[in-house]
């Protein structure tokens, strides 16, 4: 049975303790009596003890579980389990598929990109840039709307820390930081658990990391200078910018 999810929804949307939990699971086989009807998987779950689980084919995190935190409507790390088992077929993960990046880092590679290249990192940034919605309605939708900025803050993450260290991926990085102050300032985004200013704070640390492997990367601080962004992450990157001429 096909899904409508795919491993990178689950890994971008799940807490991290819960995913490499889930993750120890399925490779232990500990997924067991898997059965396809009716547009769910159900199955048996080995934890501390067997758990009857089940999961929608449509929906990952659209399930149940008779543990402790199953019986109180929680994504528990069983149906991540199942819903894992779900989109591989039963397959084994390879390293990078069992793996979360939810924090930037810098990958401090000296590389070009062409303009093919550039064309992909821009679009799939667009694409995650479409989990930071604005928050609109009653009350009971903000906790997914908070949801929905954690993923697509983790699938960013994961984006840019595999770019190279170079002026044309400080540009997009700076476009990126201004495209989602934007959102903060005037498009709605109701940011009051700091996950996206969290994460452009950390983007904002990478440039700077940036200009210690290629200081060519500073001249893409200059959009910069002379804005005011929602809570002045742009404030080091300036000041990087304006002492340019006194660096070595």
């Amino acid at each position: 049975m096909a899904t409508a999810y795919d491993l990178n929804k689950i890994k971008f949307a799940t807490d991290e303790m819960a995913f490499q939990r889930a993750v120890d699971l399925y490779e232990n086989g500990k997924v067991t009596q898997v059965e396809e009807k009716f547009g769910a998987f159900t199955a048996m779950v080995i934890g501390t003890k067997p758990y009857r689980v089940s999961m929608s084919a449509h929906r990952y995190n659209d399930g149940s579980c008779t543990c402790y935190l199953g019986q109180k409507d929680v994504l528990c790390k069983h149906m991540v389990a199942l819903a894992l088992y779900a989109v591989t077929g039963g397959q084994p993960l390879n390293s990078e598929e069992k793996v979360q990046r939810q924090q930037v880092k810098c990958s401090g590679q000296r590389e070009t990109f062409n303009k093919e290249e550039l064309a992909t990192v821009k679009k799939s940034i667009t694409e995650s840039m479409r989990y930071i919605k604005p928050y609109t309605g009653p009350s009971r939708t903000w906790f997914a709307n908070q949801d929905s900025l954690r993923e697509g803050c983790a699938r960013l993450s994961a984006i840019v820390s595999d770019l190279p260290v170079n002026v044309q991926i400080a540009e997009i990085l700076v476009k990126l930081l201004l495209r989602l102050d934007k959102k903060l300032q005037t498009g709605g985004v109701d940011d009051s658990n700091g996950i996206v200013g969290g994460f452009m704070s950390e983007v904002a640390g990478m440039l700077e990391e940036f200009t210690q492997v290629d200081p060519a990367c500073i001249e893409a601080f200059e959009p910069l200078v002379g804005i005011q962004t929602c809570f002045g992450w742009e404030e080091s990157l300036v000041r990087i910018f304006d002492e340019r001429d006194m660096r070595d």
